[in-house]
């Protein structure tokens, strides 16, 4: 079973920074997506960013410019670079991953794409 352990939550002033981590139990096996997602309080799942094993990226366009998605590999550990925090981004962040069949990947950023969940780290920003 693969897992997934996020870290690096926290609480933050607004425009302060936050660096999340998320270390995989498991190499994929095959092409693959990671992407970020949270739960803001009263509000609905969000994707947050994507990438995947094919060199694509992508953000919702709410933290683009102020977010950095990206990978290392070899250590299996997927961050989440944060900046310019905003009261909006509070919430509670999961990393997930799942396969990219076909070779093609569409990063839809829509939890239906993922098969792996953590089980979260919280993000509370105030001002």
């Amino acid at each position: 079973q693969v897992r997934l352990v996020e870290s690096g939550g926290g609480s933050v002033q607004v425009g302060g920074s936050l660096t999340l981590s998320c270390t995989a139990s498991e190499y994929a096996y095959g092409d693959y997506q990671l992407g970020w997602f949270r739960q803001a309080p009263g509000k609905e799942r969000e994707g947050v960013a994507a990438l995947d094993s094919l060199g694509k990226i992508r953000y919702a366009d709410f933290v683009k410019g102020r977010f950095t998605i990206s990978e290392d590999n070899a250590k299996k550990i997927l961050y989440l670079q944060m900046n310019s925090l905003e009261s909006e981004d509070t919430g509670m962040y999961y990393c997930a991953r799942g396969k990219v069949y076909g070779g093609i990947s569409y990063l839809r950023l829509n939890s239906a794409d993922f098969d792996y969940w953590g089980q979260g780290t919280q993000v509370t920003v105030s001002s």
